[in-house]
């Protein structure tokens, strides 16, 4: 038999380039297979710097606007008719008590004195001359040498003569007291109003013109402010709760607070409540005294009313700067034992000082609340609790660093 022999086919070797093309996809599969298993790097937990919470007894103060009031302003009025014939004194200005404010021309009120003191010596000499009379009628009575008629109208005559002589006293002294009125002082120590009659005017003490003035006492002071129905109802309802403890009595100290910001240095006492509402307003006044030795506080200046003396027990305060204002509310980050933070809704109540406030809801004793580094956390994720003031400084350690760059 003849061997067939079969030729193996002749394969071509490629070329370079063409291997090149080739390994090409698979390098490029093989790259995007080692960059899905290369893992991304984590990122760090923020730093933040946390209070525990701890009940504690606070003050409680309430503010309400106010008003100040003379404690005793008294309207000057001229009590006789006549001329007006100094003001003497410097109007708008603090003036004594007992310091002469207007003078009335005195000259028929004197004259009238006299003719009152001349009829009065007149009556006296009556009198004496109805007394001697009595003194002779009386043993010649007693004798039978004059009738109990003589006697009686001697009697008579001396009782008339007295009361005729007292009838002239009083006359004396009203016109004592009239000629004493026609010089006005101030009845207390206060600033004196403007002088509503000038030098020369004619003053009828039964008319409108009697009005002269105003004296408006500053020591001490009034301080009035109003409470309304809900304001009075919130208290009630924190008081019958336990939440706020009234002082003793209700003695409440009132602090005020001028409008330039500055408090003012003394504290008064409330000595006045309205015991109704008012139908208009719908609240009720309430007053207190302060002592103003030196004028400072001038009626009718407005200012802010603190009533202390209340206090809060076990309220839970933290930094205004834990509290986050949310679409629903307000808000804190807390940090559970497992160090991841949670968002927790809050009630907020007064404030506390200045940089503090009250929670009234939403957080418990022992509760780790957020307080820098607020705007790193991110609800459900770990963070670093660090020292006070650490995470502030690592915040501008960045800046600081990136400039440097």
């Amino acid at each position: 038999m003849n061997s067939t022999s079969i030729a193996a086919p002749h394969v071509r070797p490629l070329r370079a380039g063409a291997r090149r093309l080739l390994l090409l996809p698979c390098c490029v599969l093989l790259l995007a297979a080692c960059e899905k298993e290369v893992p991304k790097p984590q990122r760090p937990a923020p730093e933040v710097t946390v209070i525990t919470v701890t009940p504690k007894t606070i003050p409680f103060s309430s503010t309400f606007v106010a008003q100040t009031e003379s404690s005793r302003q008294v309207n000057i009025v001229a009590r006789v008719s006549g001329f007006l014939e100094k003001i003497a004194y410097r109007e708008g200005e603090l003036v004594k008590e007992g310091q002469v404010l207007f003078q009335i021309d005195a000259k028929p009120f004197q004259a009238q004195l006299a003719a009152a003191k001349a009829a009065l010596a007149q009556q006296e000499a009556r009198l004496q001359t109805a007394r001697q009379n009595l003194a002779r009628v009386k043993p010649l009575a007693a004798q039978n040498a004059l009738s109990q008629k003589d006697l009686d109208d001697a009697v008579g005559q001396e009782l008339a003569a007295a009361a005729s002589v007292e009838a002239s006293k009083a006359e004396v002294i009203e016109a004592e007291l009239n000629l004493g009125y026609t010089t006005i002082r101030s009845p207390v120590t206060g600033v004196a109003g403007s002088a509503l009659q000038r030098e020369g005017a004619y003053l009828n003490a039964q008319a409108q013109s009697a009005q002269l003035t105003y004296v408006a006492a500053l020591n001490p002071i009034w301080v009035n402010f109003s409470v309304s129905q809900n304001q009075m109802a919130r208290s009630k309802e924190m008081l019958a709760k336990g939440q706020v403890i009234f002082p003793k009595n209700q003695d409440f100290d009132v602090e005020l607070m001028l409008p330039s910001g500055k408090p003012y240095g003394m504290k008064g006492k409330i000595n006045f409540a309205d015991p109704s509402f008012s139908q208009d307003t719908g609240s009720f006044m309430v007053r207190a005294t302060l002592p103003n030795p030196n004028g400072e506080l001038r009626p009718g200046m407005f200012a802010t009313a603190i009533m202390k003396g209340a206090v809060r027990p076990d309220a839970i305060v933290v930094p205004q700067l834990a509290v986050q204002q949310g679409s629903n509310g307000h808000l804190v980050y807390v940090v559970k034992q497992d160090g991841t933070a949670e968002v927790r809704p809050v009630v907020v109540g007064d404030y506390e000082g200045d940089k503090d406030i009250v929670i009234v809801n939403g957080l418990l004793a022992g509760d780790r609340v957020v307080v820098d580094g607020v705007l790193k956390v991110v609800a459900g994720k770990p963070v670093k609790i660090v020292e006070p003031g650490a995470a502030q400084a690592q915040s501008a350690a960045k800046p600081a660093a990136a400039a440097q760059k």
